[in-house]
């Protein structure tokens, strides 16, 4: 009888032993980067360290500072979002959250994107068989003269070399090869070409500063003696490298204040 009496004590003793509960959120998520997209930007960071991470919340803010409020969650190392605006400069910030329900303080970096639109397929000729349709213009995302007042970049076919020309009073640089159009994403401060040309290679992005000080990009897709094919993305905020593009109506501006260009 005793002995039944001692184990019932010890079974009591045992099953009132109090749980451990994991109180310990994850550390703040590290090497966050943004995508300037099209009404949309894409979030990417580096993945925790911790084992019993489940997945990370994304914060977006207008200013730095805030309030910020969810955009949403996900347990992949990228977010696009979705519901953002050209023209709008976002602030975005993170946090990972455990399978407890432990979630991190938000990361403390100073990070922000400016949505901006991008065009596909844009054909220009060469300006020396066919002048009327070797010039574009990025703030109206016109095909046009090569040598009208609003032409941004035109193409030239010399001696069989295939090159795209920009004016004196904008900049050009090849950025190299890229395997799409958003690799990249924020416009360079220096490193224009002294030539005001760059070859126009298949595959290779390049940067324009615009006279104004907008920037713009444009990818190679396809290059002949007689044409060039590229997609684009363009800015209208002023020295914005985000590459962004507003809704704002800056053509008509441009056109009343464009000190007049002597062509060659």
């Amino acid at each position: 009888m005793k002995s039944i009496i001692a184990l019932t004590v010890v079974f009591i003793l045992v099953g009132c032993k109090p749980v451990e509960v994991d109180r310990t959120p994850p550390a703040a998520p590290r090497g966050v980067r943004t995508i300037s997209l099209d009404n949309a930007v894409e979030i990417q960071w580096l993945a925790n360290t911790e084992p019993d991470v489940q997945g990370y919340n994304i914060w977006r803010a207008l200013q730095y500072e805030g309030p910020y409020s969810l955009r949403g969650g996900t347990s992949n190392l990228v977010f696009v979002d979705n519901n953002a605006n050209n023209g709008t400069t976002y602030y975005y910030a993170l946090s990972a959250y455990d399978y407890e329900g432990n979630e991190s303080a938000i990361t403390k970096d100073v990070i922000y994107d400016t949505p901006r639109p991008e065009g596909y397929n844009v054909v220009l000729d060469d300006y020396r068989t066919s002048p009327l349709f070797a010039g574009y213009e990025f703030s109206s995302n016109t095909v046009g003269p090569y040598d009208d007042q609003f032409t941004d970049i035109f193409f030239e076919n010399f001696n069989g070399l295939h090159f795209l020309n920009v004016w004196d009073d904008t900049e050009v640089q090849d950025m190299g090869y890229t395997n799409d159009l958003d690799e990249i994403s924020v416009a360079p401060d220096t490193g224009w070409a002294p030539s005001k040309s760059a070859e126009a290679i298949w595959g290779h992005t390049y940067v324009v500063r615009t006279w104004d000080n907008h920037y713009a990009k444009v990818r190679v897709i396809n290059v002949s003696n007689s044409q060039v094919r590229f997609d684009w993305a363009y800015q209208t905020a002023w020295g914005n490298p985000e590459l962004k593009r507003d809704r704002s109506q800056t053509s008509e501006r441009r056109r009343l204040t464009r000190p007049e260009r002597v062509l060659p």
